[in-house]
């Protein structure tokens, strides 16, 4: 007999021997009754560990000292973000009396949009805008204008809107190897395609499986939509960890956190963190071993993968051609530098996609169907990221492609030679992480955020990173910003142990509070300050 075999019987021959029969009945439903509240405890989908320290600081905060000090502390956090937001000029809390004049009206809109410090038109900041051009904006403008009025909601009034849609979505399935079955629909962007997915997925494992408490699988760098995907539609998120060499998801660890319950698995092409690709050939084989959908994120860098191969340079299977890929996100407006808000969810059947849509037939209103989240949509935006799809065309996307991968290859090769800082894994895309072994990387965001450089800043571990855009590829542009990094790498290695202050100080400390509960309160505050206007003002004269 094995050791903790013979250990476990001779507790049991201890327990019982001697015992009457109503001792033995007591003991061994108290025992059966407490094995099922411990199961109940120990494998509920949240870890044991993360349920208890939840508590722990829950409890905590009950103290009156401690929730007074957490409540200044957030007061001052809040002051903080207002006093920021709100040295902007004059709010409007009013509705004017009298209607406003277009031309001071178009004079208050260029005063508006000409807030805020950055050089975005210059190439200053790591993604946000991906393509500046007059003459694109001129023709977006104009497109938008005319189709502002459209809904798709109503395919009857506008069949013309609702016909650009299904080129859109279907020229986006071609780009990734779909077949006649492949098909999805617009969103507004790319937490919403990821949302669409997440609840397909959902409904279509409880209809067909009968799954009532579903979970994803996902790498820890997968974007944070799916989590907030699985808030909203009661998903549990199993996330796993990546290798810490390559930032690509253990597979391993993968197929250890897949259970009944697994109604999807995910993978990033690439990821938004690092920039690296997670193995999609690998995770699609787990989707066909367990009989599990395998959804594709490709929402940063979709636009530009999928020309990569045209552009000379190689790249990995991610897409459709891989068997078990079953559905793709990608971010039109993005590296496809449509207007802001559009956004293709794909399938590679619609056995999904009609699992995404929502449909009601017993309102009074008469029979309800709508294909994303939103019932009335933009046909504007619908419009305008068709006509920008024809204005770029294969070539124009290829070239543009090729422009931003050699410049971020560019921008990644001189970084590396510089010493006392490090790239995360492998770039697949257009994303360069950096770190940094010898100082707080965050003593170089601040530097840069002084120069006028506006970088992601990355948490568990630290970094900072940059997106490259077309906007890096003007002349000039990626030499200035390796420039910069090298001369402030140097000004920080004569004092490396240099605390971070200021806004950057707030990145490192975060990861240091151990209740995660309160920096989420942070974050809110930080959110509020963006609806700021002061309660004490007149409408603005």
């Amino acid at each position: 007999m094995e050791p903790h075999l013979r250990l476990v019987t001779g507790s049991i021959d201890r327990v019982f021997t001697g015992r009457q029969p109503w001792q033995i009945v007591a003991i061994t439903t108290t025992t059966v009754l407490g094995s099922i509240w411990l199961c109940q405890v120990l494998f509920q989908e949240e870890s044991l560990y993360r349920r208890a320290k939840k508590k722990v600081f829950k409890l905590a905060r009950l103290i009156p000292a401690v929730r007074r000090r957490v409540d200044a502390e957030i007061e001052k956090i809040n002051d903080g973000f207002i006093k920021d937001i709100s040295q902007t000029g004059n709010y409007y809390t009013e509705l004017p009396h009298d209607s406003m004049g277009q031309a001071e009206i178009l004079k208050k809109v260029d005063e508006y949009l000409g807030l805020g410090h950055y050089r975005w038109k210059e190439g200053f900041i790591s993604g946000a805008v991906y393509y500046y051009n007059p003459e694109l904006i001129k023709l977006v403008t104009e497109v938008y204008g005319k189709a502002s009025y459209t809904n798709p909601l109503h395919p009857d009034v506008f069949p013309g809107v609702c016909k650009m849609e299904a080129e859109v979505v279907r020229m986006t399935a071609t780009l990734f190897h779909g077949g006649p079955a492949a098909c999805g629909t617009m969103t507004t962007g790319g937490t919403e395609s990821i949302m669409m997915a997440c609840k397909a997925y959902r409904d279509y494992a409880n209809d067909q499986r009968g799954i009532t408490k579903p979970n994803m699988v996902l790498p820890v760098t997968a974007h944070t939509g799916f989590d907030k995907a699985a808030k909203y539609l009661g998903i549990y998120t199993k996330v796993v960890p990546v290798n810490g060499d390559t930032t690509e998801v253990d597979i391993a660890a993968m197929e250890r956190a897949i259970n009944r319950n697994t109604v999807m698995l995910v993978g990033s092409a690439p990821n938004f963190p690092y920039g690296t690709m997670d193995d999609i050939e690998a995770i699609a084989a787990l989707g066909r071993k367990y009989n599990i959908p395998v959804h594709v994120d490709a929402c940063l860098g979709g636009f530009l993968i999928v020309f990569m191969k045209r552009a000379g340079y190689p790249v990995r299977p991610f897409d459709f051609s891989i068997p078990g890929v079953t559905s793709i996100s990608a971010d039109t407006h993005k590296y496809g530098f449509t207007p802001k808000g559009s956004s293709v969810i794909l399938y590679s059947e619609k056995v999904y996609r009609h699992y995404q849509y929502t449909v009601t037939t017993e309102w009074p209103g008469g029979v309800y169907g709508s294909p994303t989240v939103n019932g009335s949509r933009a046909g504007g935006i619908i419009a305008a990221t068709w006509a920008t799809m024809m204005n770029f065309g294969l070539d124009g996307y290829v070239e543009a492609t090729k422009r931003i991968i050699d410049t971020t290859r560019y921008i990644e090769q001189e970084l590396r030679a510089i010493k006392n800082i490090f790239i995360f894994g492998t770039p697949a895309t257009s994303v360069i992480g950096i770190g940094s072994r010898d100082f707080d990387i965050f003593l170089l965001g601040g530097e840069l955020s002084n120069l006028g450089w506006n970088l992601n800043s990355l948490q568990f571990p630290s970094g900072i990173h940059i997106c490259v855009t077309y906007m890096h590829t003007e002349a000039g542009v990626a030499d200035k910003f390796i420039q910069d990094v090298r001369s402030k790498v140097a000004l920080i290695m004569k004092n490396p142990t240099k605390p971070v202050e200021g806004k950057m100080a707030i990145y490192g400390v975060a990861q240091s509070v151990p209740d995660r509960e309160l920096i989420g309160d942070f974050t809110k505050c930080f959110i509020d300050s963006m609806y700021y206007t002061p309660v004490d003002q007149k409408a603005a004269k």
